[in-house]
């Protein structure tokens, strides 16, 4: 079953129209800083255009022997706007970056939101580290065009414009003559540029897969060791190296090429304004000094720093194209498992019922649940029974509509639970699994998941009710304690403990319990029985055990074999029937039954 689709509201933009549609989107937005860091642009500019002015002026000046006063004049007037065009250059670099911050983590943001509301078919074809590299690498490619593309393209733009116009007021055939070399020049770097990008592209896919594999088996590293398994790593490691290499070759000879072709048009460049200056020099130009020729020259070579900085701009574009592209097609990909209008989920214990239920993992596919049907009233609760792989663990992602069935329902309080809110559905309906995820942050954070409405006396009764009445009192911060990521403070008891009490501070409906206690020793387990009875009072529950005493609380009893209910009735009746399945389990075991 296929968990997201990439058609629908967002239809990818071509060419310029992406680049027009993230600056809409993300950079905009941003107006008062826009218009600051344009008017800095502005003003350096600006200054960029007179001060060879002002040393025409002192050439001119000194080579006629005119008052020394005026060349005083001169030098303290450049050094002034020197040191301005200094101080402006730091202020625009300042406002560029914040611009670029702001409009990075925004999109950052965005994509992780993304990311968590994409269905579980997605995140099983992606690993963490992939995620982590089109989330944070992918975005940090994009920081110089969100901050300063749009902004500085347009400020080179114009100061080439601005070098040009005084040109030509010189001569107009300087002016012909290094225009010329201007649009030579913008049209081989474009040129140049079409080549490299499907190689940055191939380039940010290949850095995305490797990344994701070093953050998988780092994070695999205990299993790893104990399994003799690091030559195997290592060879993967090595072969996706092999890989990355020649594409960053290339990719580097790409850079080569467009970096040495700019020195050679620069070259070009001075050596055409050396010879038109020397030309109109011989011919007896009117007006041509030798500031004038030192202007010329000082612009030829003024007029390189747009034409490079433009180059290095489409230089990070290109880079940026594959991670635009990557960005894009992530926010595109959208989830099939969608808000319902809205239908209202009473308080207190839900009716749970499966009218007809078929699912499969992927279209077409072997059936994980054939045809099932079940209704469990209000307030009871269930004990789900079943081989590995018969289903029990896929009956609780539905019922979180993690997925969706190809055909049946499944209704809570009597309403198809496609209807409701998913906040809502997932606030209602809780899930504690063998597998507990322990966040770096204090023990409030762990037990609320930031939800600050959950008073200090609720989370203290919880903890007591569940036995950790010493564990809690003993912690040196109280609930502000801080805890590492993945509970590396916390036993394994400690850990699946916090994980009940994070569910029923929540005050659910519905209690899913998938093989919760698997992680507890006999003592532990028999501990919170009594305290687990007190807390499920008056709420649905569903238990998938494997092991008989987890369900003694049971008042049904649903065995499943390859997706099909094998038995299905009251526990106490099947218990007492010598023919069921579930009496011969209790007679025998049921390890040795399910086996």
């Amino acid at each position: 079953m296929s968990g997201e689709q990439t058609a629908g509201a967002v239809k990818p933009a071509k060419g310029w129209g992406v680049y027009r549609e993230m600056l809409a989107r993300y950079v905009f937005p941003q107006r008062r800083l826009l218009w600051s860091l344009a008017a800095l642009l502005l003003v350096s500019i600006g200054l960029q255009l007179v001060n060879p002015q002002i040393i025409r002026y002192f050439i001119d000046s000194a080579q006629s022997q005119g008052s020394i006063t005026a060349l005083y004049y001169a030098a303290g007037l450049f050094i002034a706007f020197s040191l301005l065009q200094q101080g402006v250059s730091v202020a625009a670099a300042y406002f560029s970056e914040n611009l670029g911050w702001t409009t990075t983590n925004k999109l950052r943001a965005e994509l992780a939101e993304h990311c968590l509301s994409l269905d579980m078919s997605f995140h099983k074809t992606q690993t963490s580290g992939s995620l982590i590299e089109r989330v944070d690498g992918d975005v940090n490619a994009l920081a110089n065009f969100f901050s300063s593309f749009i902004i500085h393209l347009a400020g080179n733009i114009v100061l080439m414009l601005g070098i040009l116009a005084l040109l030509f007021r010189e001569s107009f055939w300087i002016g012909l003559v290094m225009t010329a070399f201007v649009v030579g020049a913008v049209y081989v770097i474009q040129w140049i540029r079409k080549f490299n990008v499907p190689v940055w592209k191939n380039w940010r896919q290949i850095n995305a897969e490797f990344y994701g594999f070093i953050g998988e088996h780092l994070e695999g590293t205990e299993d790893t060791r104990a399994n003799g398994a690091a030559g195997y790593v290592m060879n993967r490691f090595y072969e996706m190296t092999r890989r990355m290499l020649p594409i960053r070759m290339r990719a580097f000879l790409g850079f080569c090429m467009m970096w040495s072709t700019t020195i050679l048009v620069f070259a070009l460049g001075n050596a055409a304004a050396f010879i038109v200056c020397a030309i109109l020099w011989k011919n007896g130009q009117s007006g041509l000094t030798i500031g004038s020729i030192y202007l010329v020259f000082y612009y030829t070579e003024q007029l390189a720093k747009p034409i490079e900085k433009i180059r290095t701009q489409l230089e990070d574009l290109q880079k940026a194209d594959a991670s635009l592209m990557r960005v894009r097609d992530l926010l595109a990909t959208k989830p099939l498992i969608q808000d319902g209008p809205g239908a209202p989920l009473p308080d207190g214990p839900l009716a749970v019922e499966f009218r007809d239920l078929e699912f499969a993992y992927e279209e077409g596919g072997r059936a994980t649940l054939d045809h099932l049907q079940l209704r469990l009233e209000p307030g009871q609760t269930l004990g789900l029974l079943g081989r590995t792989g018969s289903g029990k663990t896929t009956i609780a992602r539905l019922l979180l509509r993690f997925y969706d069935p190809q055909s049946g329902s499944i209704e809570l309080a009597g309403t198809d639970i496609r209807q409701f809110k998913l906040h809502e559905l997932r606030r209602k309906v809780a899930m504690v699994t063998q597998n507990i995820e322990i966040l770096e942050g204090s023990v409030r954070d762990n037990l609320t998941l930031f939800d600050d409405s959950i008073r200090e006396e609720r989370i203290a009764e919880v903890l007591k009710d569940l036995g950790l009445g010493a564990w809690y009192e003993a912690l040196p911060d109280g609930l502000d304690t801080m805890l590492a990521s993945g509970g590396g403070s916390l036993s394994a008891g400690e850990a699946q403990l916090l994980a009940f009490a994070r569910v029923f501070l929540t005050n659910p409906g519905l209690v899913i319990l998938d093989e919760a206690s698997s992680r507890l020793d006999p003592l532990t387990e028999a501990r919170i029985e009594a305290a687990v009875d007190r807390l499920l009072e008056e709420k649905t529950c569903i238990i998938i055990a494997h092991r008989l005493a987890t369900i003694q609380r049971a008042d049904r009893i649903l065995i499943l074999e390859n997706g099909r209910m094998l038995e299905s009735g009251r526990r106490e009746e099947l218990a007492a029937d010598p023919q069921s399945r579930f009496s011969r389990m209790l007679a025998v075991g049921m390890e040795e039954v399910l086996a």
